[in-house]
């Protein structure tokens, strides 16, 4: 895919050769199976395939960086001073969309939502974020218990679909006994309970 020039100065591979600077090969290749995934899922539902690249080429560019540079900005540039008492996993997404914004200049608002959405979800989400959040789950390198029935899903209905990841993230999370983001639960409560009582 040929990048348009509206939404980053560089091409693709450019895009591509700075994310996998930050990275280990493990996560480029993630990377890689996210775009692939993304663009497909853009195909189907009418979001912009060339947004989807670039959000899934900068999803976890801050992925692998020190917690003490992630820390450094929580404190420094006005976030929630609460987001310290998580890690990485939500500060990649969260925190990660400045990093990409600052250092790569991407500016478009809705590839950086996207970008800090895609780990916990919201209650309300643009096209563009759901792709992304489910596109990072059911990539083709991962391969876990469900990833089966979420890319079926994924196919048939962008919406239970994220209903499924978000389910299923908040049952894994619970059994590892780890900290619930508040962001995650709100996004439980909107696309899993909130869809069921409308269906009922």
């Amino acid at each position: 895919m040929d990048f348009s020039g509206k939404y980053t100065t560089f091409k693709r591979e450019e895009l591509m050769q700075k994310v996998q600077m930050h990275m280990s090969e493990r996560r480029f290749k993630h990377v890689l199976g996210v775009e692939e995934m993304a663009v497909a899922l853009a195909a189907k539902y009418g979001a912009s395939e060339e947004k989807a690249s670039i959000a899934a080429l900068t999803h976890d560019y801050a992925k692998e960086r020190p917690d003490e540079e992630f820390q450094l900005i929580i404190q420094r540039d006005g976030y929630d001073q609460d987001l310290l008492d998580y890690g990485n996993a939500i500060w990649h997404g969260l925190v990660g969309a400045s990093m990409v914004q600052r250092e790569l200049g991407i500016d478009d608002e809705e590839i950086l939502e996207a970008i800090r959405l895609h780990t916990t979800g919201a209650a309300k989400m643009s096209l563009l974020d759901k792709i992304i959040y489910v596109a990072d789950y059911i990539e083709p390198g991962r391969n876990f218990p469900g990833v089966k029935e979420a890319r079926e899903l994924a196919l048939v209905d962008l919406d239970e679909a994220v209903a499924y990841e978000t389910k299923h993230t908040l049952l894994h999370l619970i059994e590892q006994e780890q900290k619930i983001y508040p962001k995650t639960i709100e996004t439980y409560n909107y696309w899993v309970v909130g869809k069921a009582e409308q269906s009922n």
